[in-house]
């Protein structure tokens, strides 16, 4: 699947300051702070869009957490891999495409085209890999297949399970009690009630065709698999065992990341699926969490065809720390619209001595990418009215795009 074009990064301020601290991120799976340790390259997988009613403002938080951390991994001069999927194919998107009388391959497709235009009008790294589980489905029948060998596969009417009893370590991710998990997986698409399953746990990883739904012919029968084997498949297929963190949205956690960790680990015994576990916080509208189903959504591109500058709605994105659960208001976007004008004037004229800001912006985002304490700092300088020092307005907007992708010396009005 096409990606979209990523935007240049400067090298300028790590030319300048020397290689960033290296990255910390906060894991879920223990419950802390943890440094990331790469090796030859970082490697990142993030959980996509399905695509439909792309791109509200909760997905533009969850990425731009991520697009941090690489930024962060490139200042502190470590290469990064990044992995994207788009479920585009699933049961909310069908049942979308049905609502509206929609082809679904269509809606997908516009959809997904639309995100693509989204996160390169907010300047997000693009992934070297953004891959279809359409596109994806001869992986995914390969680690099903796996699985089976495991005897951690069984039929229900045709329909392919696993079972999570298979993996002794399952809940780990989580660290959820069995009761949790059982609720949140009624909750996020689960079916524990559905009779015949061993486990009310045990998920599902290949549907058989129903009739007037998509299907594909393989070695499992025909039918197109489930949500959770999907990312295992895709991150194992394009980073291989080990990858450094799985990515996503808070309420992934569990069972998607619960489930795709155990999928992989049951497939493949001796190695590690992933080493972290990272989780952006939930983005509120209206007093819900911005969601789908609810509809209470504020689009990225809506507000794009009103004029607003995509980086004032990065930077409204960015006075929030990545796992913090908030509230957006019309208010959150005029604060970042002043804050965006003050940096560039600030610029503009020139700026007390920045070398310390500099390091502070940097160190800040090392350590769970504060984000907020890093603009906060920039805001410190642009209202310093102390003796300009020459170079100094330059390396503020050098940092500042490198780590914080926000360009300070360019009309960004309309996108790129």
């Amino acid at each position: 699947m096409r990606s979209w074009a990523s935007p240049p990064v400067s090298t300028a301020a790590r030319d300048r300051l020397g290689v960033a601290p290296p990255l910390s991120l906060y894991d879920a799976r223990t419950d802390g702070l943890e440094p990331t340790k790469p090796g030859g390259e970082a490697r990142l997988y993030v959980c996509g869009i399905t695509p439909y009613d792309a791109t509200h403002l909760g997905h533009a938080a969850t990425y731009l957490a991520f697009d941090l951390a690489i930024r962060a991994w490139r200042e502190a001069g470590q290469e990064v891999r990044y992995v994207q999927n788009v479920t585009d194919v699933d049961d909310p998107l069908l049942e979308r495409a049905t609502t509206t009388g929609q082809d679904w391959m269509a809606l997908a497709e516009r959809e997904t085209e639309m995100f693509r235009q989204d996160m390169a009008a907010l300047d997000m790294i693009a992934p070297d890999v953004f891959a279809g589980a359409v596109e994806s489905i001869p992986h995914i029948v390969d680690l099903i297949e796996r699985l089976h060998e495991q005897g951690a596969v069984y039929a229900v009417e045709g329909d392919l399970y696993f079972s999570v009893k298979a993996d002794p370590a399952f809940g780990s991710v989580s660290g959820l009690s069995e009761s949790d998990m059982l609720s949140r997986f009624a909750e996020h698409g689960g079916d524990p009630e559905r009779p015949g399953k061993r486990d009310p746990l045990d998920c599902l990883l290949w549907q058989q065709h129903r009739d007037g739904e998509p299907a594909w012919e393989t070695e499992l029968g025909t039918g197109r698999p489930g949500w959770h084997i999907e990312c295992a498949a895709i991150a194992r297929h394009h980073l291989g065992s080990g990858f450094d963190i799985q990515g996503g949205g808070s309420d992934l956690l569990f069972p998607h990341h619960e489930m795709s960790a155990s999928e992989a680990q049951v497939a493949y015994p001796d190695d590690i699926y992933a080493r972290g576990y990272a989780h952006a916080g939930m983005v509120g509208y209206q007093g819900h969490k911005m969601s789908k189903s609810r509809g209470n959504l504020v689009l990225v591109s809506r507000l794009r065809a009103d004029g607003v500058d995509p980086r004032a709605i990065r930077l409204s994105l960015l006075a929030h720390h990545y796992r913090e659960s908030w509230e957006w208001t019309d208010e959150t976007l005029t604060v970042g619209e002043k804050r965006l004008d003050s940096w560039v004037d600030a610029v503009a004229r020139g700026g007390v001595d920045a070398t310390a800001v500099a390091a502070d912006i940097r160190g800040m985002l090392s350590e769970d990418l504060n984000a907020p304490a890093a603009l906060d700092a920039v805001d410190a300088w642009a209202l310093d009215d102390g003796e300009v020092v020459d170079g100094s307005a330059e390396l503020v907007t050098d940092v500042v795009e490198a780590s914080l992708g926000i360009r300070l010396m360019s009309d960004h009005s309309n996108g790129r």
